[in-house]
C-alpha cells in the first residue's frame, strides 16, 4: 500500500514528540535536513511497541519532507525471542532488509549464533555493518570480513562519517569460546588494554582518518552503554578521551537518553542519546542547514500496512507451535520487582528459582547455577505456552552437568556477585546489575556488599582469581535429608548449567571449562523447563514459586 501524505491537522494530533531536545552547531552551507533515524537493543520485539511496522510508517513519513534519511541500528536487534532463535537471527535480517536499514553495528548478542552464522547474516544484510574496533589475529580468514571500521555518506554537498564502535565486553557477554581458534586461544579482541586507552586510542584513530577525508561531521554508532560496570567502555568514557567528534548513538545498557551533552577530551560538547529497548521509542538525529545537530526520541501510532503484513506473514509460520499449552502457573514469575525494576541480574528471584531448579532436579545434579542476563522474559499465572517457555531462555543453550570442586563454586559466586549493591534500585532504574549474576538450586549464602570484591579479572574480563576477603559468605549446600550443610572448598559436587557457562565460560567463568562433563550437550534450556512442568510439577508450577525462597541474601 503507498504511504499517503497526512494533512497539517493531523499531524498536530498524532505527531511525535521530541521528549527532550539538545543540540550543538557548526556553520555550513544551506540545505535540507540531514536525519538520521536509529534504534537499539530491539531484542526480535518486531511488533511491540512502535514495532518495526511503525518504524517504517515514520521513515517513509521523514523521506516526505527531506531526501537525506539513514536508518541505523545499534547493536542486539537479530536475538531475544523466538523469531531470532528459530531461525538463528535470519528472519530479523530479513525484516530489516525489508524496512531498509543502511548501518548497523553488531552487538554483542549479534555473536550469540556464533562466528560463522553471523558472517553469513553479516553478508545476508543489506546494512553495512560497522566496527573499528575489532581485531583477528588468526592465521585464517577472518568471519568479520565483511565489516567495515567507518562508513561515509554524501547529503548533497555535506559528507557524515558513520564510525562503529563494539562494546569489549563481548567477549564474555556473548559466547568466549566464540572468539577463540581451535586450540583454544583468542583471535579475536575489542582493543581492551590499558584500561580502556588501548580502545580510546583505536577509536580516535578512526576518527582521525575520517577526518582527514574531509568529512564535515563524525557520528559514532556504538554499542557500549552507561552502565558503571561496563567502565572505562562506556560510551560516556569514550567520549571524555576523544575528539573531533560531533555525537554519539548508543546500546547495549537499555537506557533512555533523548540527549545528553557530555564534554570531550578538549572540552567540547558531544549529544549522546539511546532509545532504551524494544522500539519503544524511534530515535532521531537532525543536522540543520544552518549546521544545528539535535537528538530526540519519538514515538509513532501509525503503521506500514505492507510492513505489517509482511511481519504478520513471517510470525504467522511459527505461531501454532508456539502457542501450545505446556502447563499453567498459579503464581506470576518474575524477572523484576513489584515496582517494575529488573533485578533478576541483581536479586534472587522466583523465576530465577524455577529455571534453576528445573536445571537441577532435571538433572539429578547437586547444584544448578542460571546466569540471570539468560532469563529473559516474564511467565504470567495461567496457561503456559512453549512460546512463553521459549521467550524465558531465547538463546539456545544446552543443557550441561560438570564435575566442579567446591572451590570452583565459590569462586563462581564471588565473580558472579562483584557488582551487586545494598540496594538493586535508585528509585528508578536497577543498579548493581550483572549478566553474570547467578540464580541458584541447591545451594544457599548471603552477600556482603559491604566488602569490596576482590575479583581478579584479565583484559577480555575472564575471570582469574579471589582476594583472601569475599563477599560471598556462609555457603551451603542442599543435603539429600533437606537441610543445608557448609560447602567443602575440597568435595567435587555435581553443577548443572547450560553450555554458555559450563563450556564456553559465559560472564567470564572460565573456571569450569576444562572440568570433567557428566552430561554433554544435553537438552535445550528452554525444554528443560517443559520437562520439568510436565514431568516433575504434574503439569502446575505451584504456589511454592510465588515468591523467591531466600536462597541468596543480600545485606
Amino acid at each position: 500500500m503507498k504511504y499517503r501524505r497526512r494533512t497539517i491537522n493531523v499531524l498536530l494530533v498524532i505527531i511525535l514528540v521530541l521528549l527532550l531536545l539538545c543540540s550543538c552547531g557548526t556553520a555550513r552551507r544551506e540545505q535540507e535536513d540531514i536525519v538520521i533515524l536509529y534504534t537499539n537493543d530491539v531484542h526480535c520485539a518486531v511488533e511491540d511497541n512502535i514495532g518495526y511496522a511503525g518504524l517504517a510508517a515514520y521513515q517513509k513519513y521523514m523521506e516526505e519532507k527531506t531526501p537525506y534519511v539513514t536508518l541505523v541500528d545499534c547493536g542486539d536487534a537479530i536475538q531475544g525471542d523466538v523469531i531470532g532463535l528459530l531461525s538463528e537471527g535470519e528472519y530479523p535480517v530479513q525484516m530489516m532488509n525489508r524496512i531498509g536499514y543502511d548501518l548497523a553495528v553488531p552487538g554483542n548478542h549479534e555473536f550469540d549464533y556464533g562466528m560463522e552464522r553471523l558472517s553469513r547474516l553479516i553478508q545476508e544484510a543489506e546494512a553495512a555493518y560497522l566496527c573499528c574496533n575489532v581485531r583477528y589475529t588468526g592465521t585464517g580468514e577472518s568471519a568479520l570480513k565483511e565489516v567495515s571500521p567507518y562508513r561515509i555518506e554524501r547529503y548533497g554537498d555535506v559528507e557524515v562519517a558513520f564510525v562503529g564502535v563494539c562494546t569489549p565486553e563481548n567477549i564474555t557477554s556473548s559466547t568466549p569460546t566464540y572468539f577463540m581458534d581451535e586450540a583454544g586461544e583468542f583471535v579475536y579482541d575489542f582493543y581492551v588494554g590499558d584500561n580502556g586507552e588501548e580502545f580510546y586510542t583505536q577509536v580516535q584513530a578512526t576518527v582521525d582518518e575520517c577526518l582527514e577525508k574531509g568529512v564535515e561531521y563524525v557520528i559514532l554508532l556504538t554499542h557500549l552503554g552507561v552502565d558503571e560496570d561496563s567502565a572505562p567502555f562506556r560510551s560516556i568514557n569514550l567520549i571524555e578521551h576523544t575528539e573531533g567528534v560531533h555525537a554519539v548513538l548508543d546500546g547495549h545498557s537499555h537506557s533512555v537518553i533523548p540527549c545528553q551533552v557530555v564534554k570531550n577530551k578538549s572540552g567540547g560538547e558531544v549529544l549522546l542519546s539511546s532509545t532504551g529497548t524494544e522500539l519503544n521509542y524511534i530515535g532521531q538525529l537532525t543536522i540543520t542547514p544552518g549546521g544545528t545537530i539535535t537528538t530526540g526520541l519519538i514515538t509513532y501510532p501509525e503503521k506500514d500496512e505492507e510492513t505489517e503484513c509482511y511481519i504478520d506473514e513471517v510470525l504467522g509460520s511459527f505461531e501454532e507451535d508456539m502457542k501450545r499449552v505446556a502447563g499453567h502457573s498459579e503464581a506470576d514469575l518474575s524477572i523484576a520487582s513489584k515496582d517494575g525494576i529488573r533485578i533478576v541480574r541483581s536479586r534472587e528471584t522466583n523465576l530465577g528459582d524455577f529455571c534453576a531448579d528445573a536445571c537441577r532436579i532435571v538433572s539429578g545434579a547437586d547444584i544448578a547455577m542460571v546466569n540471570g542476563g539468560g532469563i529473559r522474559a516474564n511467565l504470567p499465572a495461567g496457561d503456559i505456552t512453549y512460546g512463553d517457555l521459549l521467550a524465558v531462555h531465547p538463546y539456545g543453550n544446552t543443557l550441561c552437568v560438570a564435575q566442579v570442586s567446591g572451590q570452583e563454586i565459590l569462586d563462581a559466586l564471588e565473580m558472579a556477585n562483584r557488582a551487586v549493591q545494598a540496594e538493586f534500585s535508585d528509585g528508578t532504574n536497577a543498579v548493581g546489575e550483572n549478566g553474570g549474576f547467578l540464580q541458584v538450586s541447591g545451594i544457599t549464602f548471603t552477600v556482603d556488599t559491604s566488602v569490596e570484591s576482590s575479583v581478579a579479572m584479565d583484559e577480555n574480563e575472564m575471570f582469574v582469581s579471589c582476594g583472601s576477603v569475599r563477599r560471598v559468605k556462609d555457603v551451603r549446600v542442599l543435603q539429600e535429608d533437606g537441610s543445608y550443610a557448609p560447602i567443602d572448598p575440597d568435595r567435587i559436587y555435581t553443577l548443572a548449567s547450560q553450555n554458555y557457562l559450563l563450556k564456553r565460560g559465559g560472564d567470564g567463568q572460565r573456571m569450569f571449562m576444562d572440568n570433567p562433563l557428566i552430561l554433554d550437550e544435553g537438552t535445550m534450556d528452554y525444554q528443560v523447563l517443559i520437562d520439568y512442568i510436565a514431568n516433575h510439577l504434574g503439569g502446575t508450577i505451584g504456589k511454592e514459586y510465588a515468591v523467591p525462597q531466600g536462597r541468596i541474601v543480600v545485606k
